[in-house]
């Protein structure tokens, strides 16, 4: 069973998270936190598979945390969840290193394949949301002088980091493109070796600075 850690201020949203998590039998919650400060103790200490994060919390950010913990080596994937269409904490989170970002009104079958799919080392964006964060992310200068890469990506990778960038999963990315699901790997895999990043989101982000998306 996948052991889970809620952080959402909200009393009633995050009971009703645990609770509806509870009925799908797949996963258990194993610590819950109101604010920021309180996540930074109770992530490590439960030591969870996955961690649902709110983007807006008192005190520190749902980003804030995610930096801090990374800081301090923290390894399982953070998904950030939000009310709100908030480019900045979008941009901020996959920086971070999050693995996906979800708006809240997102039904429970939806919730538990973006936690199946981010447990699989998949990056989980609500579509509306990618739209909106790739639009603020081209008006962005990089934060970096980007360099050629050493082999740069085919056409095939290009169009395979593009999907990616736009929320797809292995399986729906091997749909739209008409190749197997070990195939769709091969060229995740290669193309993460080649951006020399370890993880989905950050293949988007990289892809975005470098204007390859």
């Amino acid at each position: 069973m996948t052991r889970i850690v809620v952080v959402e201020d909200e009393t009633l949203v995050r009971q009703g998270i645990v609770e509806l998590l509870g009925l799908t039998g797949r996963f258990e919650v194993v610590g819950q936190a109101a604010t920021g400060e309180e996540a930074l103790w109770v992530i490590p200490q439960s030591a969870p598979d996955l961690v649902l994060m709110d983007v807006r919390l008192p005190g520190l950010s749902g980003p804030e945390v995610l930096e801090r913990l990374r800081e301090e080596g923290l390894c399982a994937p953070v998904v950030l969840i939000t009310t709100f269409d908030d480019d900045e904490a979008l941009l901020r989170g996959m920086r971070a290193g999050a693995r996906g970002y979800l708006r809240k009104d997102i039904s429970i079958d939806e919730l538990t394949r973006s936690i199946q799919a981010a447990l699989a080392g998949e990056t989980v964006l609500r579509p509306a949301i990618t739209s909106r964060g790739l639009d603020r992310f081209r008006s962005l200068q990089p934060s970096f002088e980007c360099s050629e890469l050493p082999e740069p990506l085919t056409e095939r990778e290009t169009e395979v980091l593009r999907l990616i960038a736009e929320g797809l999963s292995n399986r729906e990315i091997s749909d739209v493109l008409g190749n197997s699901d070990a195939t769709v790997k091969t060229h995740v895999s290669t193309i993460l070796s080649k951006l020399g990043v370890r993880d989905r989101t950050r293949a988007v982000l990289k892809g975005l600075e470098m204007g390859l998306i």
